[in-house]
């Protein structure tokens, strides 16, 4: 193994302080940019749904007005 102990590896001969938040900040982007288009995307579908069935309440209601 590269290093010796755990703490080492935290450490990282003092640059741990840099490289860790780099991989912290690239693991939650990368999170964000798979997450955000997922919400979206139900985000869209329930709206859809909405405007659908807002759709169909109206044309029943006018046909329902015509007889």
């Amino acid at each position: 193994m590269y290093f010796d102990s755990f703490q080492a590896l935290l450490t990282m001969n003092g640059h741990g302080i840099y490289v860790w938040p780099a991989y912290l900040v690239t693991i939650v982007v990368i999170t964000a940019l798979l997450i955000a288009p997922m919400r979206r995307r139900s985000r869209v579908l329930r709206q859809l749904a909405g405007e659908l069935k807002r759709a169909q309440s109206a044309s029943d209601s006018g046909a329902k007005g015509e007889r």
